[in-house]
């Protein structure tokens, strides 16, 4: 997964891989697709699939012809927009799990049971919910009791690296009030967040009554979504919200720009994600 996504167009944001499934929280980063010079295209097309000819000799410095330039350009250009497309990249995730799978299972046919299902956050409180949603999964299915000991998930990484001081580089960096230093990175800031997740994994069980504990992380302020809203996306993102997903400003504007009139799970938008302050 990090192999990938260091040869694509695309930054982690949060992963949880679990016993027959996994999510993954990903940024597809097309302008930096779109900056990289024909060569690298071609370098990092190459760590996936076989070069043609043309290439080869492109990057061997061979002078080529006007039609052999326009015929390469063409293919760059397919590269390129390969690099930077979700499905390309699941393919090659999942063709590989598949593949290594059924070399140990000693089988052959299919290994997954269908095609991935996407969603697109639009917004920052869409981002925030879907992220502690993955990161909170192994508690969820009682596989963890904490986020640190939460194994093969993006919680568990950014906390190890953070009791260095650090933000671990295979994941997109939460930098917060530091943004305007730093031009990509998630709007939160890490101590929040882990707060965040923390607060959220204490209060998943339906279980148990009570009411929410006073001191609610301040990231919930700021988003302007209520705890008991918040506690709720945090255990029913996933069947609750269907394609596009954030407050019903932002929906309505994607809807617009593609040309559809309705998207299933607006109302869920409109109720947890288009709430007012706290």
């Amino acid at each position: 997964m990090h192999d990938l996504a260091s040869i694509f167009a695309l930054d982690i944001a949060a992963y949880a891989v679990m016993s027959n499934h996994y999510h993954i929280v990903l940024y597809i980063d097309k302008e930096k697709a779109l900056n990289w010079p024909d060569s690298e295209v071609i370098l990092r097309w190459q760590k996936l699939f076989k070069a043609s000819n043309l290439s080869l000799r492109y990057l061997q410095g061979d002078s080529l012809d006007q039609s052999e330039m326009r015929k390469l350009k063409e293919v760059i250009a397919l590269w390129r927009d390969r690099l930077m497309d979700l499905s390309w990249f699941m393919r090659c995730l999942n063709e590989s799990i598949a593949r290594q799978a059924n070399v140990e299972d000693c089988c052959t046919g299919r290994f997954w049971e269908g095609r991935f299902k996407s969603q697109a956050l639009l917004d920052e409180k869409a981002l925030a919910a879907c992220m502690a949603y993955v990161d909170l999964n192994p508690i969820r299915a009682n596989m963890a009791k904490a986020p640190e000991d939460s194994s093969h998930t993006s919680i568990q990484r950014r906390i190890r690296a953070a009791i260095t001081g650090e933000q671990p580089k295979e994941l997109l960096p939460l930098v917060g009030g530091e943004r305007l230093n730093m031009p990509k990175g998630l709007p939160f800031q890490l101590d929040h967040y882990l707060q965040l997740v923390d607060w959220s994994g204490r209060h998943l069980d339906p279980r148990k009554r009570g009411c929410i504990a006073e001191k609610t992380p301040p990231i919930l302020e700021r988003l302007g979504i209520p705890p008991k809203h918040w506690l709720y996306l945090n255990r029913n993102f996933e069947s609750r919200f269907k394609g596009l997903v954030g407050s019903v400003e932002a929906v309505q504007q994607a809807c617009n720009q593609l040309n559809k009139r309705w998207v299933h799970g607006i109302n869920n938008c409109r109720h947890f994600l288009s709430a007012g302050p706290c």
